[in-house]
């Protein structure tokens, strides 16, 4: 590593014992869920240490291929993405993240906006000028910057946004939706695998919000993984009303897993549970529901997606916060 490259690592690390249940404060779980949660942890550190140290978009794209097995590879590319933005933004690279995501690692295009949501996160002056930031994406994905913005407010600072219910300064309209989606995801994390944690959490929201928690929860579910049958099956249960919300968000997973090349026997079986088919048809249903989209109207595009993803599921859908 050159000196500009170890500048930069000790500039930018993170601590792997920032992937911790304990150092994370969430409520105590099983240890298998804690292994497996941690586990996802430090793989996306590692993908973040890795975009702090690789000049190229190809050796980047390599040396992720190489060192991460599958099931969480996708964690470490959206690890990367919030470290070349990062890098981006405050002026060590140059369009770092573009390139990465428009070459080599385009066919994780889902968790590199994610991951973008991460550095978002942690940069004010982005989070205060939302709606120019989230322009400088993907018209369609740029959503799931916010969704990883949500993600990383439960992960971190869960007293705050799971447990006072509050919205960061500055993010309104769809936004605030989208951000919602990704605080879900994070119930999946700091409810340790827990469906009636996780409920619990979620019914502590005001009812507009609950919708699109729930569809968090049920991407993570199926993505992220840990939850065995029985726990599927009870997930179901009690997403009730919402459980087509759950079950888009399971479609999205499935999707992003096809997408990248990375399927997993957990993501399937969370398809079949919450979606009664196998991860394959999930994530043909994302596919087909994409296609014809109109442009972004009173409604965004990327609303409209999910909207047609869980009328496949349930004749009702229920309302969101005006």
């Amino acid at each position: 590593m050159d000196l500009l490259g170890r500048v930069r690592r000790l500039l930018f690390q993170i601590s792997p014992d920032e992937a911790l249940v304990s150092t994370r404060g969430f409520e105590p779980m099983d240890g298998r869920a804690a292994e497996r949660l941690e586990r996802i942890g430090r793989e996306f550190i590692g993908g973040y240490h890795a975009a702090i140290d690789e000049k190229a978009a190809g050796a980047l794209e390599a040396r992720l291929n190489a060192s991460v097995e599958r099931d969480f590879r996708g964690f470490a590319f959206e690890g990367a993405a919030m470290g070349l933005l990062l890098l981006d933004r405050l002026h060590f690279s140059r369009n770092a993240f573009s390139a990465f995501l428009e070459g080599p690692a385009n066919s994780h295009v889902y968790m590199l906006h994610v991951g973008a949501g991460w550095a978002v996160a942690r940069l004010p002056w982005l989070r205060m000028r939302m709606p120019t930031t989230l322009d400088r994406f993907d018209p369609l994905l740029r959503w799931l910057v916010m969704d990883g913005f949500g993600f990383h407010e439960g992960y971190f600072h869960g007293s705050i946004a799971v447990g006072r219910h509050a919205v960061p300064r500055g993010v309104r309209g769809y936004a605030a939706r989208a951000f919602d989606q990704g605080l879900g995801r994070s119930l999946w994390f700091s409810g340790g695998i827990d469906p009636e944690r996780i409920t619990a959490a979620i019914a502590g929201f005001a009812e507009c919000r609950r919708s699109d928690l729930w569809a968090g929860v049920g991407l993570a579910c199926a993505y992220a993984g840990g939850a065995d049958l029985t726990a599927l099956v009870r997930l179901v249960e009690l997403a009730g009303v919402h459980l087509a919300a759950a079950a888009q968000g399971a479609v999205f997973a499935a999707e992003t897993r096809n997408r990248a090349g990375n399927p997993a026997a957990h993501c399937d079986l969370a398809c079949r549970t919450l979606c009664g088919m196998p991860a394959d048809d999930a994530a043909a249903i994302a596919r087909e529901t994409m296609t014809g989209l109109p442009p972004d109207g009173t409604v965004p595009s990327y609303e409209i997606w999910r909207i047609r993803i869980q009328q496949k599921f349930a004749h009702v859908r229920q309302g969101a916060c005006s």
